[in-house]
Parts: structure tokens; C-alpha cells; sequence
């Protein structure tokens, strides 16, 4: 029988009497003298004796277990590619069986712990399979162009027509008054102090006008291209660093405040990724490619030290792509422009002549930036596959040539009465002389 639920039982004569040996598990009740309706009240055994009138009596040994139809359906709703058997003992259910994963051994536990009383958890992992290997290409493309387009005029008398001055639209560094002096109203002993001449840089010592000139056009282009490639089991992170390290001084505080100790922070190309293959035979990922570069333009100086900025260009994100698949996560266009124009109110408007009177600095910069990535499911080489090789444009560690082995002397035909070697005339043999190796050669 199954708790909580009952039973009719048919005798076959009228019944005199009824006796249970476990009212807890199963009790009766004589419903006409000749049917007993018995009910399930709780897990266990019980004998349940029935007395005739006639005197006859019948034994029933009842048994009443957990019903384990409901725990059967909902794991294989739940678990419809695992071999799960469901058996009970009294109050307690047990899990039986060998499935393929880990969560599914605790997800089964929880779906039958609401269900029983208590739960016995025998369930096995199966022998693991091997896992596929899962390359991950990326690829990393950055441009960046700059255009810098600069012009300025400082002028400067130095004492024409008795006449000191100078004409300074800004932006660029003009010459400065040292002294001024002079005889009987002239001023031909000052003196101009010149801290930058500029690019263009004209004098006339008897007109005693000076001119500087700034006209600088510069170009720059910065090329980056990467391309990590990194093989890791499925489900399992991965990571890969191609760069270095760089000290960075850093000043202590408390017991030994003032020293300074210096630090390694990293730099280069460096990839992070974790691949999951999904039932859908599309590979999941989680992926962190990152590219760091010394930028000493921008850096710090502090107390000697020199400590270079780092420039950063990082990604970080989830995707999910089929196998061989191509997919941009990322990309950037900046195009920036900064014009800075100072002039002399007036005379800058003078046309043509204005522009001794202006100085002017342009900025272009334009940056591209884009990162692909590409997975694949890859299998080794085997043992009789070529293996790949790198080609060097010159030999790598070459062996050096073995020395060469001097020959044998040759021995010399003895000579007239000495006992010497006989010539075989039948095979026209001669004499014979030693060679390297002990072979013999006919001469």
C-alpha cells in the first residue's frame, strides 16, 4: 500500500472479528460483515488477522511505502537524458543511478528533498569524457594619424629711429628686454634677451630689425597590429601576457616613512578568456583582451625618477559565436580637432599685413580601433602529422662542421731480398695500401 491511501477488501464469509498489529501504519474499518476498508496512515509493516464466525481466520501482511510515482515524474521532466532510479526504505527515499555532471547530482537532491521525508543521495558521476580543446584567435588593428600645423611672427627693433619695441601676438616665446641705454637720445646699447629662435630667425645689424618665425608642419602615424592566439580545455579559464614589466618607485609610510621601494607593474598584450560549449554546439565566452603600451610622453617625473603613463586599450565582455565564427566586440573611431589662434587686436585685421600680428596652432588626430575574435574547436596533432616549425633567415645554433681525418700513409714496396707481399697473378692483384677504416684498396 501507499500512505495516504486506502484499500477495500472482499472476504469471503462473515467476519467475526479484526485485529491489527500496527493501528499506527494501517487501521480498518469493518464497512458490512463482509468488507474491510484498510487505510494507510504511515510508512512500515503490519499484520492484519481476520476471524470468521465459523472460526476460520486469514493473515495479511501489509506493507505500506512512500509514493514514489510523483518523485519519478518530475526528475525525468527535470532530467530526461539521466538514468535516475528512485527506490524507498520506511521514510526514506534514495536516489540511485549515474549521471553526467555535478549540478545534476544537486539539482536531483533538490527537486526529491520537498518530496520525502529524508533523502539518501547515491548518485555516481559518470567516467568523464575527454574535454575539447577551444583556440581562441584575436585580432587587434589600431591607427592613429595626427597633423600639428603651427604659425607665428615676433618682430623686434632694437633701437631703429631711436625706437625700442617689440610686436608679440602670443603663443610662441618672444625676446625679452635686458637692458635699455643709449648716447644723446639714441638707444642702439639695448640689449634684447632671445630664449627660442624659433624656426626662422633673421637680423639686420645696421637696420637693427630682427624677426622671428614659426611655420611648422608635423605628420605623425602610429600602427598597431596584435594577434594572441590562446588554446584552453572547454569550461576552463585561460590566460596569456606577452609584454614585460616596468619598476615604479613607491614611498613608504609608518616605521620606515621616507624609503622608497620600487614595484613591477605590467605592460603588453595580454588576453583573458573562459570558453563554455553549449548544447547548441555554439561556444560561449567570456573574454578580456587587453593591450598596454609605454607612454613616455605622458609620464611623471618625482624625485629622479622617471615613471612612464601607460597607454590602455581593454575590452571586456560575454559573447557567444558558432564554431569559426567572426564577431567585432569592440571598436572606435576619434577624430579630434583643436585650433588656438592669439593675435593683436586691430592690427591682425589688417589684410595681408594681419597675419605678422596672429599666431595660430591647429591639432588633427584621428584614431581606428577595432578587435576580432574568432573561435574554433581544435584537436592535436597526431603522433605521425608534421610538426610546425618556425623559419629563421638564418640558421639557428648551427653544429659545427666535424674535423676532417687525416689519411693513412701508404706503405712503402720493400726493398730488393726483403720478404714482401706476393703479386696474385691469376686475379691481377697488386699491393695494397691502408685506408681509413681498415678497407683495402687494389693498386
Amino acid at each position: 500500500m501507499i500512505v495516504g491511501r486506502s484499500v477495500v477488501v472482499d472476504y469471503p464469509a462473515d467476519i467475526g472479528r479484526i485485529s491489527t498489529s500496527n493501528p499506527e501504519t494501517v487501521d480498518y474499518v469493518a464497512v458490512t460483515t463482509r468488507e474491510i476498508l484498510l487505510h494507510a496512515k504511515s510508512h512500515g509493516n503490519a499484520t492484519l488477522i481476520v476471524w470468521s464466525k465459523s472460526g476460520q481466520r486469514e493473515f495479511y501482511n501489509i506493507t505500506v511505502e512512500h509514493n514514489l510515482e510523483p518523485i519519478r515524474r518530475i526528475l525525468k521532466a527535470t532530467f530526461p537524458n539521466e538514468s535516475i532510479e528512485v527506490q524507498s526504505a520506511r521514510d526514506t527515499v534514495t536516489l540511485n543511478g549515474t549521471v553526467s555532471a555535478q549540478p545534476v547530482i544537486e539539482r536531483a537532491l533538490a527537486v526529491a528533498t520537498p518530496l520525502a521525508k529524508s533523502v539518501v543521495n547515491n548518485l555516481k558521476l559518470a567516467t568523464p569524457k575527454i574535454e575539447k580543446q577551444i583556440l581562441l584567435r584575436v585580432k587587434f588593428a589600431e591607427l592613429n594619424r595626427n597633423v600639428a600645423d603651427n604659425f607665428g611672427v615676433n618682430l623686434l627693433a632694437a633701437g631703429t629711429g631711436n625706437t625700442l619695441g617689440r610686436i608679440d601676438p602670443g603663443g610662441y616665446p618672444a625676446p625679452t628686454v635686458a637692458s635699455v641705454g643709449g648716447d644723446r637720445g639714441s638707444a642702439t646699447n639695448s640689449r634684447f634677451t632671445i630664449s627660442d629662435a624659433l624656426n626662422i630667425f633673421a637680423f639686420r645689424p645696421d637696420l637693427n630689425i630682427g624677426a622671428f618665425v614659426k611655420a611648422l608642419q608635423g605628420q605623425g602615424l602610429l600602427q598597431i597590429l596584435a594577434e594572441p592566439n590562446l588554446v584552453t580545455e572547454n569550461g576552463q579559464a585561460a590566460s596569456f601576457l606577452v609584454g614585460g614589466e616596468f619598476p615604479v618607485p613607491v614611498l613608504q609610510g609608518g616605521a620606515n616613512a621616507g624609503a622608497v621601494t620600487v614595484q613591477f607593474r605590467e605592460f603588453g598584450i595580454r588576453l583573458n578568456f573562459k570558453p563554455q560549449l553549449t548544447e547548441n554546439n555554439t561556444i560561449k565566452m567570456y573574454i578580456k583582451p587587453e593591450v598596454n603600451t609605454l607612454d613616455i610622453a605622458n609620464g611623471v617625473s618625482i624625485s629622479g625618477f622617471t615613471i612612464p603613463a601607460l597607454a590602455t586599450r581593454r575590452i571586456e565582455t560575454n559573447i557567444e559565436l558558432g564554431q569559426g565564427q567572426s564577431f567585432v566586440i569592440g571598436g572606435l573611431i576619434d577624430d579630434r580637432l583643436t585650433n588656438s589662434i592669439s593675435r593683436i587686436p586691430g592690427l591682425s585685421s589688417v589684410p595681408l599685413l594681419g597675419n605678422l600680428f596672429r599666431s595660430r596652432t591647429e591639432n588633427k588626430s584621428k584614431s581606428e580601433l577595432i578587435v576580432l575574435v574568432t573561435p574554433e574547436v581544435t584537436s592535436p596533432l597526431s603522433a605521425t602529422d608534421p610538426k610546425p616549425a618556425i623559419d629563421f633567415p638564418k640558421a639557428f645554433l648551427p653544429l659545427p662542421s666535424a674535423p676532417k681525418q687525416p689519411a693513412a700513409p701508404a706503405i712503402s714496396v720493400p726493398a730488393t731480398g726483403t720478404p714482401g707481399p706476393k703479386a696474385d697473378k691469376k686475379k691481377g692483384n697488386g699491393l695494397r695500401r691502408l685506408l681509413p677504416g681498415g678497407r683495402g684498396k687494389t693498386s
